[in-house]
C-alpha cells in the first residue's frame, strides 16, 4: 500500500501559524483637491529657485545675456505704453478734480495712481508677454529635445543652470524698468494735463508733496520685484512641463502668459490692501 498523500495547506491555515496580514488598502485621492497639484508644483519650483540663488557656481554669463535680452525687448514698448497710460490717468483725474473744484490735487492724484498701480503692472505685463513667452518657449524646446534630462545625467542642475539666471534677470529688469516707466508716465500726464486741460504747471508739481510720500515709491518697487519674480517663475514652470510635443510648447507659452496675468492682478490686490493698511495716508 502506498502512503496517503498530504495536500499542503496554505500559509495561515496550518496548525499553529498566524493568519496572513491583510494587504494595505490603496489610498484613494481626496476628491476636489486635484486642482491644487499644479499650484503646489509651481510653489515648490519657487522655493527651489530661491534656494538655488545662493548656491555656487552662479551662472553670471547666462544672467547677463538674459538681462540684456529682456531689457532690449521691453524698454521701448514700456516707454511707448506708459505715455498713453499717463495721459489717460491725467485726463481722467483732471476731469474728476475739476468737477469737485480740486484742480490743485490733480498732479498728486495722477502721480499716485501712475506710480503705485500703473507702472508695476505695465512692466510686469510687458515682461510676461515679451520676455516670459521667449523664456517659456526656450525651456520648452529644450525639454522636448531631452536636453534637460541629459544635463541631469551629467550632474548639472537645470534649475541652477537655466532657470535661476532667467528669473533673476526678469526681477532686475522689472525693478529698473519700473523707475523709467514711472518717470515717462508722469511726464506724459504732466504734458496732457497742462496742454489739453489748461492746468497750471506750478500747481501740478507743487501738489506732489500734498498727497505723495516716499513709501509710495517703495511699494511700487516692491510690486515690480514681486511681479517680475512671478513672471519668471510661471514662464519657467510652463517651459519645464510642456505636454504633447512641439504643439505643447506653443500651448505652454499661451498658458504662461494667461496664468501670469491672472496672478499679477490677484497679487496686486493683496499688496495694495496690505500697503493701505500698514502705511497711513499723508495727513492722517
Amino acid at each position: 500500500m502506498t502512503a496517503p498523500e498530504h495536500t499542503p495547506q496554505p500559509a495561515g491555515e496550518r496548525p499553529g501559524e498566524p493568519p496572513p496580514a491583510a494587504p494595505p488598502a490603496a489610498r484613494t485621492p481626496v476628491p476636489g483637491l486635484g486642482f491644487l497639484r499644479e499650484p503646489g508644483k509651481l510653489f515648490a519650483l519657487s522655493l527651489t529657485v530661491l534656494r538655488a540663488v545662493f548656491r555656487r557656481p552662479f551662472q553670471f554669463r547666462e544672467f547677463v545675456e538674459q538681462f540684456w535680452f529682456i531689457a532690449s525687448v521691453t524698454i521701448l514698448p514700456a516707454a511707448l505704453v506708459s505715455i498713453p497710460f499717463g495721459a489717460v490717468i491725467a485726463l481722467q483725474v483732471g476731469s474728476l478734480t475739476s468737477q469737485i473744484s480740486a484742480q490743485s490735487f490733480t498732479g498728486a492724484a495722477s502721480v499716485l495712481v501712475n506710480i503705485q498701480q500703473a507702472s508695476p503692472l505695465i512692466v510686469a505685463l510687458l515682461i510676461s508677454g515679451a520676455a516670459g513667452s521667449a523664456i517659456c518657449a526656450d525651456l520648452g524646446s529644450r525639454t522636448i529635445r531631452e536636453e534637460l534630462d541629459a544635463m541631469e545625467v551629467m550632474g548639472v542642475s537645470p534649475i541652477q543652470r537655466l532657470v535661476v539666471p532667467r528669473v533673476l534677470a526678469t526681477v532686475c529688469v522689472a525693478v529698473l524698468l519700473n523707475g523709467m516707466v514711472s518717470v515717462v508716465g508722469t511726464l506724459g500726464g504732466y504734458f496732457f494735463n497742462v496742454v489739453l486741460q489748461d492746468g497750471t504747471p506750478g500747481a501740478y508739481l507743487a501738489s506732489f508733496s500734498a498727497l505723495a510720500q516716499l513709501p509710495d515709491l517703495y511699494i511700487s518697487e516692491i510690486k515690480a520685484l514681486v511681479f517680475g519674480f512671478i513672471a519668471g517663475i510661471v514662464a519657467s514652470y510652463r517651459g519645464l512641463n510642456p505636454r504633447g510635443g512641439p504643439k505643447g510648447v506653443g500651448d505652454a507659452v499661451n498658458q504662461s502668459v494667461v496664468i501670469t496675468f491672472l496672478l499679477l492682478f490677484f497679487v496686486n490686490m493683496i499688496l495694495t490692501g496690505i500697503y493701505l493698511q500698514l502705511v497711513p495716508a499723508k495727513g492722517v
